[in-house]
């Protein structure tokens, strides 16, 4: 089960646009967390360079309690590896790392890539 406890309804609207997108293989995934994944937090990351997203993340982190997840969208590639390191040196669990590619709405050939992260506070962080 996916639990989206956000009070900003136009961020859980958000993230829940970006799940009804994702591979079957992503969403069972999630659906396998235990406990049950619970996101409380978003982190909109989109347009920022390296290492705005990871700083927001740690803000985001802080003031969830452990079990509960904050979904962080980013556009720079940088972000991916830098969020997943950052998971591995502080014992994080990250849940997902995946990306889509959309088409850019100022009708250029270009497609844009976000990428998307949940990562779990742990007991110990």
């Amino acid at each position: 089960m996916i639990n989206i406890n956000l009070a900003n309804s136009e961020h859980q609207a958000l993230i829940q646009s970006y799940l009804d997108t994702f591979s079957d293989s992503d969403l069972e995934t999630l659906k396998a967390a235990t406990p049950p994944l619970t996101i409380s937090a978003l982190v909109d990351g989109r347009g920022m360079a390296c290492p705005m997203p990871l700083l927001k993340t740690k803000v985001a982190l802080r003031s969830l309690p452990p079990s509960e997840s904050v979904y962080i969208l980013a556009t720079d590639p940088n972000s991916q590896t830098d969020l997943a390191a950052f998971c591995q040196q502080e014992g994080l669990q990250l849940l997902l790392s995946t990306r889509t590619d959309e088409d850019s709405t100022d009708g250029l050939e270009k497609l844009d890539t976000i990428f998307h992260l949940i990562i779990t506070k742990t007991n110990g962080n």
